[in-house]
């Protein structure tokens, strides 16, 4: 039996495959015996499960392993779930079957960010810019990440495609609005989820740190910058350091929506709705490609704009998946 992912599983299939366990309950059914609530998840998606009478040490596999299951495929309340057999942990997998990656060439979004770095002619803002990219490590983590857990670029390298393509926005924008500053614009685009490396973590999924749930990518963000600011000193000036603090603080938008700030200025405002663009475009089109593939002509209510999206055929791309090596890439002046 070949690889199994989540998303071709069909009533009545014979399962045999390793999925991420996500989640784990015990329970106790009517006649008084303990089963097991699962969950699992690949890079196709999430499935629930269920086991009566586990065995074999099945109770006692903690969440978050990466599990081979052996079962059947049934259907409970018109939702699909594997009703397990045997479970059991495994230390050999690959990665990249249950971490989902984008369409697009990892070297091709890298050379377009330098691009935009360079483009940052103001000489504080590219001093900032260019100490946090050259941060030890960063780079490695930042063209890895996801940009979100499941509503918009959620897979690898999806921080770094949302990025470039919010910068790209911005740096259109300004032909059309000159009155915007240009520079401090596309700096904010390009640092503006930054704290998504500390607010989120990639292993058997992509889940939320501690400080990412406690803080947030907003303000973990803007630490970053003004540690880097701090280091460069009088090298950017203090009006400058705080107009991109406010953009970057400012670019979600509305408080209710994780924004300390409103926007107040110009090139806040711009930033805001092309990051807010570029994350439910993509959104919009992950779910109809989802829809598309089922020959649904609607999706589900289960998406970032929580209402059914007209969706009568898949948003296919035919370049094809290039898996993305860790570390391969850095950003250089």
């Amino acid at each position: 039996m070949g690889r199994q992912f989540i998303a071709a599983l069909t009533d009545g299939d014979r399962v045999d495959s390793v999925f991420a366990l996500k989640g784990k309950e015990t329970r106790i059914a009517r006649t008084g015996d303990p089963y097991l609530a699962l969950e699992f998840a690949d890079r196709t998606g999430r499935i629930g499960g269920i086991m009566f009478r586990p065995q074999g040490g099945a109770a006692e596999v903690p969440v978050g392993s990466v599990v081979r299951v052996s079962g059947t495929v049934t259907a409970y309340r018109g939702l699909l779930r594997i009703s397990a057999e045997r479970m059991r942990p495994v230390r050999q997998y690959d990665p990249s079957d249950l971490l989902p990656s984008g369409t697009r060439d990892s070297g091709e979004l890298v050379a377009e960010l330098r691009a935009l770095v360079k483009a940052v002619g103001d000489p504080a803002l590219s001093a900032v810019v260019r100490r946090v990219f050259s941060e030890t490590g960063f780079m490695k983590r930042f063209t890895a990440w996801p940009a979100s857990q499941s509503y918009h670029h959620a897979y690898i390298g999806g921080l770094l495609e949302h990025t470039v393509g919010v910068a790209t926005l911005c740096r259109a924008l300004c032909d059309l609005y000159p009155h915007a500053d240009v520079d401090l614009l596309l700096a904010g685009a390009l640092l503006h989820d930054i704290g998504k490396v500390d607010e989120l973590q990639c292993t058997t999924g992509i889940e939320y740190t501690d400080e990412g749930r406690m803080i947030g990518h907003v303000m973990l963000g803007e630490r970053r910058v003004r540690v880097a600011i701090d280091v460069l000193g009088d090298a950017v000036p203090h009006e400058v350091a705080t107009r991109l603090s406010h953009v970057l603080l400012a670019h979600h938008g509305e408080l209710e929506w994780g924004s300390p700030k409103r926007p107040c200025t110009l090139e806040a405002l711009m930033l805001h709705h092309a990051d807010n663009l570029d994350a439910k475009t993509a959104g919009f089109i992950a779910a109809a490609a989802a829809a598309g593939r089922v020959d649904e002509p609607w999706t589900d209510a289960d998406n970032l704009f929580r209402r059914p999206l007209w969706a009568p055929r898949a948003a296919e791309d035919d370049r094809r998946s290039i898996p993305f090596e860790e570390g391969q890439y850095a950003l250089t002046a």
